[in-house]
Protein backbone atom coordinates (compact mmCIF):
# COMPACT_ATOMS: atom_id res chain seq x y z
CA UNK A 1 0.00 0.00 0.00
CA UNK A 2 1.60 3.21 -1.18
CA UNK A 3 0.00 5.28 1.59
CA UNK A 4 1.11 3.16 4.54
CA UNK A 5 2.03 5.36 7.53
CA UNK A 6 5.35 5.17 9.35
CA UNK A 7 5.16 3.34 12.64
CA UNK A 8 6.55 5.39 15.50
CA UNK A 9 6.48 5.09 19.30
CA UNK A 10 3.66 2.56 19.49
CA UNK A 11 3.05 -0.77 21.19
CA UNK A 12 3.83 -3.58 18.74
CA UNK A 13 4.14 -7.35 18.94
CA UNK A 14 7.54 -8.94 18.48
CA UNK A 15 6.53 -10.09 15.00
CA UNK A 16 5.55 -6.57 14.03
CA UNK A 17 8.87 -5.31 15.38
CA UNK A 18 10.75 -7.83 13.22
CA UNK A 19 9.01 -6.50 10.10
CA UNK A 20 9.50 -2.85 11.05
CA UNK A 21 13.21 -3.46 11.71
CA UNK A 22 13.60 -5.16 8.32
CA UNK A 23 11.97 -2.13 6.71
CA UNK A 24 14.34 0.17 8.67
CA UNK A 25 17.28 -1.70 7.13
CA UNK A 26 15.91 -1.32 3.61
CA UNK A 27 15.22 -5.03 3.21
CA UNK A 28 13.04 -5.66 0.17
CA UNK A 29 13.35 -9.46 -0.11
CA UNK A 30 13.44 -12.35 2.34
CA UNK A 31 14.07 -16.00 1.44
CA UNK A 32 12.61 -18.64 3.69
CA UNK A 33 10.29 -21.45 4.70
CA UNK A 34 7.58 -21.22 7.39
CA UNK A 35 6.80 -23.52 10.31
CA UNK A 36 5.03 -23.60 13.65
CA UNK A 37 7.43 -21.57 15.78
CA UNK A 38 7.83 -18.77 13.22
CA UNK A 39 4.14 -18.52 12.25
CA UNK A 40 3.60 -15.19 13.99
CA UNK A 41 6.37 -13.58 11.91
CA UNK A 42 5.01 -15.11 8.71
CA UNK A 43 1.56 -13.78 9.55
CA UNK A 44 3.03 -10.27 9.71
CA UNK A 45 4.95 -10.85 6.47
CA UNK A 46 1.61 -11.61 4.82
CA UNK A 47 0.29 -8.23 5.93
CA UNK A 48 3.37 -6.45 4.52
CA UNK A 49 3.74 -8.37 1.27
CA UNK A 50 3.53 -5.10 -0.67
CA UNK A 51 6.70 -3.87 1.08
CA UNK A 52 8.78 -7.01 1.59
CA UNK A 53 8.81 -9.77 -1.00
CA UNK A 54 9.12 -13.28 0.38
CA UNK A 55 10.58 -16.03 -1.80
CA UNK A 56 9.42 -19.48 -0.68
CA UNK A 57 12.22 -21.89 -1.53
CA UNK A 58 11.89 -25.66 -1.79
CA UNK A 59 14.26 -26.25 1.13
CA UNK A 60 15.74 -24.05 3.85
CA UNK A 61 19.26 -24.66 2.52
CA UNK A 62 18.08 -23.15 -0.77
CA UNK A 63 16.85 -20.10 1.17
CA UNK A 64 20.26 -19.59 2.79
CA UNK A 65 22.06 -19.92 -0.55
CA UNK A 66 19.56 -17.55 -2.20
CA UNK A 67 20.12 -14.94 0.53
CA UNK A 68 23.85 -15.42 0.00
CA UNK A 69 23.51 -14.96 -3.78
CA UNK A 70 21.38 -11.86 -3.25
CA UNK A 71 24.07 -10.42 -0.96
CA UNK A 72 26.98 -11.22 -3.26
CA UNK A 73 25.20 -9.78 -6.30
CA UNK A 74 24.35 -6.48 -4.55
CA UNK A 75 26.67 -5.98 -1.57
CA UNK A 76 23.56 -5.63 0.61
CA UNK A 77 22.73 -7.87 3.57
CA UNK A 78 20.87 -11.02 2.50
CA UNK A 79 18.06 -12.23 4.76
CA UNK A 80 16.73 -15.75 5.25
CA UNK A 81 14.20 -17.17 7.68
CA UNK A 82 13.32 -20.60 9.03
CA UNK A 83 11.37 -22.18 11.82
CA UNK A 84 12.81 -24.03 14.82
CA UNK A 85 14.47 -27.43 14.86
CA UNK A 86 15.05 -28.96 11.42
CA UNK A 87 14.11 -25.71 9.69
CA UNK A 88 16.93 -23.93 11.50
CA UNK A 89 19.46 -26.73 11.09
CA UNK A 90 18.76 -26.85 7.34
CA UNK A 91 20.17 -23.30 7.17
CA UNK A 92 23.50 -24.35 8.68
CA UNK A 93 25.37 -25.27 5.47
CA UNK A 94 24.28 -21.99 3.85
CA UNK A 95 25.36 -19.99 6.90
CA UNK A 96 28.75 -21.73 6.92
CA UNK A 97 29.13 -21.03 3.19
CA UNK A 98 28.51 -17.33 3.79
CA UNK A 99 30.88 -17.27 6.76
CA UNK A 100 33.80 -18.77 4.85
CA UNK A 101 33.41 -16.26 2.00
CA UNK A 102 32.66 -13.18 4.17
CA UNK A 103 29.10 -12.68 2.90
CA UNK A 104 26.79 -10.32 4.87
CA UNK A 105 23.70 -12.25 5.90
CA UNK A 106 21.14 -12.19 8.72
CA UNK A 107 19.44 -15.52 9.43
CA UNK A 108 16.26 -15.17 11.49
CA UNK A 109 14.92 -18.28 13.19
CA UNK A 110 12.17 -18.79 15.76
CA UNK A 111 12.41 -21.22 18.65
CA UNK A 112 9.99 -22.82 21.08
CA UNK A 113 8.47 -20.67 23.84
CA UNK A 114 10.71 -19.64 26.74
CA UNK A 115 9.12 -21.96 29.38
CA UNK A 116 9.81 -24.95 27.08
CA UNK A 117 13.32 -23.95 26.09
CA UNK A 118 15.96 -26.53 27.02
CA UNK A 119 13.43 -29.31 27.67
CA UNK A 120 13.76 -31.31 24.42
CA UNK A 121 10.53 -29.78 23.19
CA UNK A 122 9.10 -30.70 19.78
CA UNK A 123 11.25 -29.12 17.07
CA UNK A 124 13.61 -27.52 19.58
CA UNK A 125 17.31 -27.14 18.88
CA UNK A 126 20.02 -24.81 20.20
CA UNK A 127 20.63 -23.17 16.82
CA UNK A 128 22.64 -20.31 18.37
CA UNK A 129 24.99 -22.88 19.89
CA UNK A 130 25.18 -24.94 16.70
CA UNK A 131 26.08 -21.95 14.54
CA UNK A 132 28.45 -20.24 16.99
CA UNK A 133 31.63 -21.24 15.07
CA UNK A 134 30.18 -20.23 11.68
CA UNK A 135 28.69 -16.81 12.42
CA UNK A 136 30.17 -13.42 13.27
CA UNK A 137 27.70 -13.37 16.14
CA UNK A 138 24.59 -15.20 17.30
CA UNK A 139 21.67 -14.10 19.47
CA UNK A 140 18.75 -15.79 21.16
CA UNK A 141 16.11 -13.21 22.05
CA UNK A 142 14.07 -14.08 25.17
CA UNK A 143 12.74 -10.59 25.97
CA UNK A 144 10.67 -8.57 23.50
CA UNK A 145 12.17 -5.35 24.85
CA UNK A 146 15.56 -6.48 23.50
CA UNK A 147 14.29 -7.51 20.06
CA UNK A 148 14.55 -4.33 18.00
CA UNK A 149 18.04 -3.41 19.18
CA UNK A 150 19.21 -7.01 18.65
CA UNK A 151 18.03 -7.06 15.03
CA UNK A 152 19.59 -3.65 14.38
CA UNK A 153 22.89 -4.79 15.86
CA UNK A 154 22.74 -8.02 13.84
CA UNK A 155 22.59 -6.02 10.59
CA UNK A 156 25.36 -3.70 11.76
CA UNK A 157 27.64 -6.63 12.61
CA UNK A 158 26.84 -8.44 9.36
CA UNK A 159 27.92 -5.50 7.18
CA UNK A 160 30.62 -3.80 9.29
CA UNK A 161 34.33 -4.55 8.91
CA UNK A 162 34.87 -7.97 7.37
CA UNK A 163 31.26 -8.97 6.54
CA UNK A 164 29.65 -12.24 7.54
CA UNK A 165 26.47 -13.98 8.71
CA UNK A 166 24.68 -13.24 11.98
CA UNK A 167 21.98 -15.43 13.54
CA UNK A 168 18.97 -14.05 15.43
CA UNK A 169 16.92 -16.76 17.15
CA UNK A 170 13.63 -15.57 18.73
CA UNK A 171 11.46 -17.57 21.09
CA UNK A 172 7.87 -17.87 19.91
CA UNK A 173 6.39 -16.08 22.93
CA UNK A 174 8.61 -13.07 22.17
CA UNK A 175 7.09 -12.89 18.67
CA UNK A 176 3.66 -12.54 20.32
CA UNK A 177 4.57 -10.29 23.27
CA UNK A 178 4.24 -6.49 23.03
CA UNK A 179 6.49 -3.56 23.84
CA UNK A 180 7.07 0.04 22.80
CA UNK A 181 8.72 0.37 19.38
CA UNK A 182 10.66 3.47 18.31
CA UNK A 183 12.12 3.49 14.79
CA UNK A 184 15.82 4.17 14.31
CA UNK A 185 18.12 4.66 11.34
CA UNK A 186 20.52 1.87 10.29
CA UNK A 187 24.11 2.25 11.45
CA UNK A 188 27.54 0.73 10.98
CA UNK A 189 29.76 -0.21 13.89
CA UNK A 190 32.57 2.35 14.26
CA UNK A 191 35.70 1.10 12.52
CA UNK A 192 38.91 1.26 14.51
CA UNK A 193 41.76 2.51 12.32
CA UNK A 194 44.39 -0.19 12.78
CA UNK A 195 47.12 1.02 10.44
CA UNK A 196 49.40 3.97 10.99
CA UNK A 197 51.73 6.17 8.98
CA UNK A 198 54.62 3.80 9.63
CA UNK A 199 52.73 0.88 8.04
CA UNK A 200 52.08 2.99 4.93
CA UNK A 201 55.74 4.11 4.78
CA UNK A 202 56.95 0.50 4.92
CA UNK A 203 54.50 -0.49 2.19
CA UNK A 204 55.57 2.39 -0.05
CA UNK A 205 59.26 1.54 0.47
CA UNK A 206 58.74 -2.12 -0.41
CA UNK A 207 56.87 -1.16 -3.57
CA UNK A 208 59.45 1.44 -4.61
CA UNK A 209 62.35 -1.00 -4.16
CA UNK A 210 60.66 -3.82 -6.10
CA UNK A 211 61.78 -4.69 -9.64
CA UNK A 212 59.36 -7.58 -10.15
CA UNK A 213 56.13 -6.85 -8.23
CA UNK A 214 53.09 -9.14 -8.51
CA UNK A 215 49.64 -8.20 -7.23
CA UNK A 216 47.55 -11.04 -5.77
CA UNK A 217 43.94 -9.91 -5.36
CA UNK A 218 41.53 -11.74 -3.08
CA UNK A 219 37.83 -11.60 -2.30
CA UNK A 220 38.33 -8.48 -0.19
CA UNK A 221 38.91 -6.51 -3.40
CA UNK A 222 35.30 -7.28 -4.39
CA UNK A 223 33.84 -6.80 -0.92
CA UNK A 224 35.47 -3.40 -0.39
CA UNK A 225 34.46 -2.13 -3.84
CA UNK A 226 38.10 -1.38 -4.62
CA UNK A 227 38.07 -2.18 -8.35
CA UNK A 228 38.92 1.40 -9.46
CA UNK A 229 41.64 1.82 -6.86
CA UNK A 230 43.10 -1.59 -7.77
CA UNK A 231 43.23 -0.69 -11.48
CA UNK A 232 44.97 2.60 -10.67
CA UNK A 233 47.40 0.87 -8.30
CA UNK A 234 48.37 -1.80 -10.86
CA UNK A 235 48.93 0.86 -13.52
CA UNK A 236 50.92 3.13 -11.20
CA UNK A 237 53.36 0.42 -10.08
CA UNK A 238 53.31 -1.27 -13.53
CA UNK A 239 52.61 -4.75 -12.15
CA UNK A 240 50.84 -7.88 -13.36
CA UNK A 241 47.73 -8.94 -11.47
CA UNK A 242 46.57 -12.42 -10.52
CA UNK A 243 43.61 -13.36 -8.37
CA UNK A 244 41.97 -15.97 -6.20
CA UNK A 245 38.66 -17.58 -7.09
CA UNK A 246 36.87 -15.06 -4.87
CA UNK A 247 38.47 -12.02 -6.53
CA UNK A 248 37.00 -12.55 -9.98
CA UNK A 249 35.77 -9.31 -11.54
CA UNK A 250 37.65 -7.07 -9.12
CA UNK A 251 40.21 -6.60 -11.90
CA UNK A 252 39.35 -6.53 -15.61
CA UNK A 253 40.31 -9.99 -16.88
CA UNK A 254 40.56 -8.72 -20.45
CA UNK A 255 43.46 -6.48 -19.35
CA UNK A 256 47.00 -7.36 -20.51
CA UNK A 257 48.06 -7.13 -16.89
CA UNK A 258 45.84 -10.02 -15.83
CA UNK A 259 47.68 -13.34 -15.60
CA UNK A 260 44.82 -15.56 -14.39
CA UNK A 261 44.04 -17.42 -11.21
CA UNK A 262 46.62 -18.38 -8.62
CA UNK A 263 47.03 -21.76 -6.98
CA UNK A 264 45.98 -25.35 -7.56
CA UNK A 265 44.13 -24.68 -10.82
CA UNK A 266 45.73 -21.34 -11.56
CA UNK A 267 47.51 -20.57 -14.79
CA UNK A 268 51.11 -21.63 -15.30
CA UNK A 269 52.02 -17.98 -15.89
CA UNK A 270 50.60 -16.88 -12.54
CA UNK A 271 52.14 -19.72 -10.57
CA UNK A 272 55.56 -19.21 -12.16
CA UNK A 273 55.28 -15.45 -11.55
CA UNK A 274 54.65 -16.13 -7.85
CA UNK A 275 57.92 -18.09 -7.81
CA UNK A 276 59.84 -15.38 -9.71
CA UNK A 277 58.55 -12.07 -8.29
CA UNK A 278 60.55 -10.12 -5.73
CA UNK A 279 57.46 -8.59 -4.10
CA UNK A 280 54.07 -10.25 -3.73
CA UNK A 281 51.34 -7.76 -2.81
CA UNK A 282 48.33 -9.57 -1.35
CA UNK A 283 45.17 -7.44 -1.38
CA UNK A 284 42.20 -8.67 0.65
CA UNK A 285 43.35 -12.27 0.41
CA UNK A 286 43.78 -14.95 3.05
CA UNK A 287 46.44 -17.28 1.56
CA UNK A 288 44.20 -20.36 1.59
CA UNK A 289 45.68 -23.84 1.17
CA UNK A 290 44.38 -23.98 -2.44
CA UNK A 291 46.46 -20.88 -3.19
CA UNK A 292 49.74 -21.51 -1.34
CA UNK A 293 50.00 -25.33 -1.61
CA UNK A 294 53.14 -25.64 0.57
CA UNK A 295 53.43 -22.66 2.98
CA UNK A 296 57.10 -23.33 3.68
CA UNK A 297 58.15 -22.57 0.09
CA UNK A 298 55.36 -20.26 -1.11
CA UNK A 299 56.93 -17.13 -2.68
CA UNK A 300 59.98 -17.81 -0.51
CA UNK A 301 62.19 -15.65 -2.75
CA UNK A 302 59.98 -12.59 -2.39
CA UNK A 303 59.04 -9.99 0.15
CA UNK A 304 55.32 -10.20 0.94
CA UNK A 305 53.14 -7.16 1.61
CA UNK A 306 49.70 -8.07 2.99
CA UNK A 307 46.82 -5.57 3.05
CA UNK A 308 43.64 -6.82 4.72
CA UNK A 309 40.80 -5.56 6.90
CA UNK A 310 41.10 -8.50 9.31
CA UNK A 311 44.23 -8.46 11.46
CA UNK A 312 43.62 -12.13 12.30
CA UNK A 313 44.63 -12.99 8.72
CA UNK A 314 48.06 -11.37 9.01
CA UNK A 315 50.76 -14.05 9.47
CA UNK A 316 48.06 -16.70 9.92
CA UNK A 317 49.02 -18.96 7.00
CA UNK A 318 52.03 -17.15 5.52
CA UNK A 319 54.69 -15.10 7.31
CA UNK A 320 54.74 -11.66 5.68
CA UNK A 321 57.38 -8.95 5.44
CA UNK A 322 55.00 -6.08 6.13
CA UNK A 323 51.28 -5.48 6.49
CA UNK A 324 48.62 -2.79 6.50
CA UNK A 325 45.43 -3.62 8.40
CA UNK A 326 42.50 -1.65 7.04
CA UNK A 327 39.75 -1.42 4.45
CA UNK A 328 41.35 -2.18 1.09
CA UNK A 329 39.65 0.63 -0.82
CA UNK A 330 40.80 3.15 1.79
CA UNK A 331 44.37 1.82 1.97
CA UNK A 332 44.80 1.71 -1.82
CA UNK A 333 43.50 5.29 -2.02
CA UNK A 334 46.22 6.36 0.41
CA UNK A 335 48.93 4.38 -1.40
CA UNK A 336 47.92 5.69 -4.82
CA UNK A 337 48.39 9.26 -3.55
CA UNK A 338 51.82 8.52 -2.09
CA UNK A 339 53.25 6.47 -4.95
CA UNK A 340 54.77 7.90 -8.11
CA UNK A 341 54.31 6.06 -11.38
CA UNK A 342 57.11 3.66 -12.36
CA UNK A 343 57.80 1.22 -15.20
CA UNK A 344 58.85 -2.43 -14.99
CA UNK A 345 59.21 -2.96 -18.73
CA UNK A 346 61.36 -6.12 -18.70
CA UNK A 347 59.22 -7.80 -16.04
CA UNK A 348 56.00 -7.04 -17.92
CA UNK A 349 57.53 -8.30 -21.19
CA UNK A 350 58.54 -11.52 -19.42
CA UNK A 351 54.99 -11.96 -18.10
CA UNK A 352 53.52 -11.37 -21.56
CA UNK A 353 55.91 -13.90 -23.07
CA UNK A 354 54.92 -16.54 -20.49
CA UNK A 355 51.24 -15.89 -21.24
CA UNK A 356 51.90 -16.50 -24.93
CA UNK A 357 53.94 -19.64 -24.33
CA UNK A 358 51.67 -21.19 -21.67
CA UNK A 359 48.05 -20.35 -22.48
CA UNK A 360 45.07 -22.20 -21.10
CA UNK A 361 44.08 -24.96 -23.52
CA UNK A 362 41.55 -27.76 -23.89
CA UNK A 363 40.54 -30.43 -26.40
CA UNK A 364 38.65 -28.60 -29.15
CA UNK A 365 37.69 -31.76 -31.07
CA UNK A 366 34.76 -32.68 -28.81
CA UNK A 367 32.04 -31.10 -26.67
CA UNK A 368 33.66 -29.92 -23.44
CA UNK A 369 32.71 -27.63 -20.57
CA UNK A 370 35.31 -24.98 -21.58
CA UNK A 371 33.74 -24.86 -25.05
CA UNK A 372 30.27 -24.35 -23.54
CA UNK A 373 31.57 -21.55 -21.31
CA UNK A 374 33.38 -19.81 -24.16
CA UNK A 375 30.18 -19.92 -26.24
CA UNK A 376 28.23 -18.53 -23.28
CA UNK A 377 30.80 -15.73 -22.93
CA UNK A 378 30.45 -14.82 -26.63
CA UNK A 379 26.65 -14.83 -26.61
CA UNK A 380 26.35 -12.82 -23.37
CA UNK A 381 29.25 -10.52 -24.42
CA UNK A 382 30.68 -11.13 -20.96
CA UNK A 383 27.75 -9.28 -19.40
CA UNK A 384 26.11 -11.89 -17.20
CA UNK A 385 26.15 -12.97 -13.57
CA UNK A 386 27.61 -16.47 -13.38
CA UNK A 387 26.94 -18.66 -10.37
CA UNK A 388 28.51 -22.08 -9.96
CA UNK A 389 28.41 -25.18 -7.88
CA UNK A 390 31.68 -26.81 -6.83
CA UNK A 391 34.07 -29.01 -8.79
CA UNK A 392 35.53 -29.18 -12.28
CA UNK A 393 32.82 -27.00 -13.83
CA UNK A 394 33.53 -24.34 -11.18
CA UNK A 395 37.19 -24.16 -12.19
CA UNK A 396 36.33 -24.10 -15.90
CA UNK A 397 33.81 -21.30 -15.30
CA UNK A 398 36.54 -19.34 -13.49
CA UNK A 399 39.11 -20.01 -16.23
CA UNK A 400 37.15 -19.51 -19.47
CA UNK A 401 34.58 -16.78 -18.77
CA UNK A 402 36.26 -13.38 -18.58
CA UNK A 403 34.96 -11.27 -15.69
CA UNK A 404 35.32 -7.51 -16.01
CA UNK A 405 33.07 -6.29 -13.19
CA UNK A 406 32.80 -7.27 -9.53
CA UNK A 407 29.83 -9.22 -8.16
CA UNK A 408 29.38 -11.15 -11.42
CA UNK A 409 30.96 -14.45 -10.31
CA UNK A 410 29.24 -16.08 -7.34
CA UNK A 411 30.71 -19.31 -6.07
CA UNK A 412 31.39 -21.15 -2.83
CA UNK A 413 35.13 -20.76 -2.48
CA UNK A 414 35.99 -21.41 1.16
CA UNK A 415 33.51 -24.14 2.10
CA UNK A 416 33.21 -25.69 -1.37
CA UNK A 417 29.48 -26.31 -1.05
CA UNK A 418 28.02 -28.67 -3.63
CA UNK A 419 24.43 -27.59 -4.31
CA UNK A 420 25.18 -23.90 -3.72
CA UNK A 421 24.73 -22.60 -7.26
CA UNK A 422 21.03 -22.89 -8.03
CA UNK A 423 19.89 -21.17 -4.83
CA UNK A 424 22.50 -18.44 -5.34
CA UNK A 425 21.35 -18.07 -8.96
CA UNK A 426 17.77 -17.49 -7.78
CA UNK A 427 18.92 -14.95 -5.18
CA UNK A 428 21.03 -13.09 -7.73
CA UNK A 429 18.19 -12.97 -10.27
CA UNK A 430 15.75 -11.65 -7.67
CA UNK A 431 18.34 -9.01 -6.71
CA UNK A 432 19.30 -8.10 -10.29
CA UNK A 433 16.28 -8.92 -12.50
CA UNK A 434 17.74 -6.91 -15.41
CA UNK A 435 20.80 -9.21 -15.64
CA UNK A 436 21.22 -12.55 -17.37
CA UNK A 437 21.96 -15.00 -14.56
CA UNK A 438 23.37 -18.45 -15.33
CA UNK A 439 24.21 -21.29 -12.97
CA UNK A 440 26.86 -23.73 -14.13
CA UNK A 441 26.78 -26.98 -12.20
CA UNK A 442 27.88 -30.57 -12.53
CA UNK A 443 25.30 -33.34 -12.47
CA UNK A 444 26.51 -34.40 -9.00
CA UNK A 445 25.98 -30.90 -7.58
CA UNK A 446 22.70 -30.39 -9.44
CA UNK A 447 21.21 -33.50 -7.83
CA UNK A 448 21.76 -32.02 -4.38
CA UNK A 449 19.44 -29.00 -4.70
CA UNK A 450 17.68 -29.46 -8.05
CA UNK A 451 14.37 -29.07 -6.21
CA UNK A 452 14.98 -25.30 -6.36
CA UNK A 453 13.99 -25.44 -10.06
CA UNK A 454 10.45 -25.51 -8.69
CA UNK A 455 11.19 -22.23 -6.87
CA UNK A 456 12.46 -20.55 -10.05
CA UNK A 457 9.40 -21.85 -11.90
CA UNK A 458 6.96 -20.69 -9.21
CA UNK A 459 8.21 -17.11 -9.43
CA UNK A 460 8.73 -17.10 -13.20
CA UNK A 461 12.45 -16.37 -12.88
CA UNK A 462 14.14 -16.75 -16.29
CA UNK A 463 17.40 -18.14 -14.94
CA UNK A 464 19.54 -20.54 -16.97
CA UNK A 465 20.82 -23.77 -15.45
CA UNK A 466 23.64 -25.42 -17.40
CA UNK A 467 24.26 -28.99 -16.25
CA UNK A 468 27.73 -30.27 -17.09
CA UNK A 469 26.69 -33.90 -17.23
CA UNK A 470 29.55 -36.38 -17.23
CA UNK A 471 27.72 -38.95 -15.07
CA UNK A 472 30.51 -38.89 -12.50
CA UNK A 473 31.68 -36.75 -9.59
CA UNK A 474 34.21 -35.13 -11.90
CA UNK A 475 36.73 -33.49 -9.56
CA UNK A 476 36.85 -36.46 -7.20
CA UNK A 477 37.25 -38.79 -10.20
CA UNK A 478 40.10 -36.61 -11.46
CA UNK A 479 41.93 -37.15 -8.16
CA UNK A 480 41.10 -40.87 -8.24
CA UNK A 481 42.55 -41.08 -11.77
CA UNK A 482 45.75 -39.17 -11.00
CA UNK A 483 46.50 -40.20 -7.41
CA UNK A 484 44.35 -43.22 -6.44
CA UNK A 485 45.16 -45.77 -9.12
CA UNK A 486 41.85 -45.26 -10.98
CA UNK A 487 39.87 -46.79 -8.13
CA UNK A 488 36.54 -45.03 -8.74
CA UNK A 489 34.99 -45.58 -5.34
CA UNK A 490 31.39 -44.20 -5.29
CA UNK A 491 31.96 -41.51 -7.92
CA UNK A 492 30.02 -43.01 -10.85
CA UNK A 493 26.49 -41.59 -11.38
CA UNK A 494 25.47 -43.67 -14.39
CA UNK A 495 21.72 -44.17 -14.03
CA UNK A 496 18.48 -43.39 -15.83
CA UNK A 497 17.84 -39.89 -14.48
CA UNK A 498 16.53 -37.71 -17.34
CA UNK A 499 17.26 -34.08 -16.45
CA UNK A 500 15.25 -32.73 -19.37
CA UNK A 501 12.09 -34.53 -18.26
CA UNK A 502 12.77 -33.61 -14.66
CA UNK A 503 13.13 -29.91 -15.54
CA UNK A 504 9.98 -29.94 -17.65
CA UNK A 505 8.09 -31.62 -14.81
CA UNK A 506 9.06 -28.66 -12.61
CA UNK A 507 7.71 -26.13 -15.09
CA UNK A 508 10.97 -25.25 -16.86
CA UNK A 509 12.03 -25.39 -20.49
CA UNK A 510 14.86 -27.81 -21.20
CA UNK A 511 17.07 -29.21 -23.95
CA UNK A 512 19.90 -31.73 -24.12
CA UNK A 513 23.08 -31.16 -26.10
CA UNK A 514 25.77 -33.73 -26.88
CA UNK A 515 27.57 -32.12 -29.85
CA UNK A 516 29.40 -28.82 -30.22
CA UNK A 517 27.11 -27.52 -32.96
CA UNK A 518 24.10 -27.87 -30.65
CA UNK A 519 25.51 -25.57 -27.95
CA UNK A 520 25.02 -22.11 -29.49
CA UNK A 521 21.38 -22.76 -30.60
CA UNK A 522 20.54 -24.08 -27.13
CA UNK A 523 22.11 -21.07 -25.40
CA UNK A 524 20.37 -18.63 -27.77
CA UNK A 525 17.03 -20.28 -27.00
CA UNK A 526 17.73 -20.14 -23.27
CA UNK A 527 18.72 -16.46 -23.42
CA UNK A 528 15.43 -15.60 -25.14
CA UNK A 529 13.26 -17.68 -22.81
CA UNK A 530 10.91 -16.05 -20.32
CA UNK A 531 10.99 -19.16 -18.11
CA UNK A 532 13.69 -21.03 -16.20
CA UNK A 533 15.71 -22.94 -18.78
CA UNK A 534 17.83 -26.06 -18.28
CA UNK A 535 20.55 -27.17 -20.70
CA UNK A 536 21.76 -30.72 -20.12
CA UNK A 537 25.30 -30.81 -21.62
CA UNK A 538 26.55 -34.39 -21.96
CA UNK A 539 30.36 -34.47 -21.89
CA UNK A 540 33.11 -37.08 -21.60
CA UNK A 541 33.53 -38.43 -18.06
CA UNK A 542 37.33 -38.20 -18.03
CA UNK A 543 37.78 -34.55 -19.04
CA UNK A 544 40.15 -32.93 -16.56
CA UNK A 545 40.78 -29.44 -15.21
CA UNK A 546 44.26 -28.22 -16.11
CA UNK A 547 46.66 -26.81 -15.12
CA UNK A 548 46.89 -28.60 -11.78
CA UNK A 549 49.31 -28.35 -8.88
CA UNK A 550 49.41 -31.59 -6.87
CA UNK A 551 48.46 -30.95 -3.24
CA UNK A 552 51.42 -29.68 -1.19
CA UNK A 553 53.75 -29.30 -4.19
CA UNK A 554 55.46 -26.06 -5.32
CA UNK A 555 53.31 -23.83 -7.53
CA UNK A 556 55.76 -24.02 -10.42
CA UNK A 557 55.15 -27.79 -10.67
CA UNK A 558 51.75 -27.10 -12.28
CA UNK A 559 51.14 -29.58 -15.08
CA UNK A 560 48.61 -29.99 -17.88
CA UNK A 561 47.56 -32.59 -20.47
CA UNK A 562 50.55 -31.75 -22.66
CA UNK A 563 52.97 -32.41 -19.79
CA UNK A 564 51.29 -35.75 -19.07
CA UNK A 565 51.65 -36.79 -22.72
CA UNK A 566 55.30 -35.72 -22.74
CA UNK A 567 55.96 -37.94 -19.73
Amino acid sequence: MAGRKKVTDVMLTGSQIVIECLKEQGVDTVFGYPGGSILNIYDELYKHSDEIKHILTSHEQGAAHAADGYARATGKVGVCMATSGPGATNLVTGIATAYMDSVPMVAITANVTLPWLGKDTFQEVDIAGITMPITKHGYIVKDVNMLADTIRRAFAIAKSGRPGPVLVDITKDVTAAKCLYTPKKPYLLPAEKKYGDEDIKKAVLLIKNSKRPLIYAGGGAVISGAEKELAEFASKIDAPVCGSLMSKGAFDETSKRYTGMIGMHGTKTTNKAVCECDLLIALGARFSDRVVSDPSIFASQADILHIDIDDAEINKNIKVTSSVVGDLKEVLTVLNKKLTAVKHTEWMKHIEQMKEEMPLSYDKSALTCPYVIEELYKLTKGDAIITTDVGQHQMWAAQYYKYTKPRTFLSSGGLGTMGYGLGACIGAKVARPEKTVVNIGGDGCFRMNMNELATASRYGLPIIQVIINNQVLGMVRQWQTLFYGKRYSQTVLEDDVDYVKLAEAMGCEAVRVSRKEEVAPALKKALKSKKPFVIDCVIEKDDKVFPMVPGGKPLDTAFDAGDMKAE
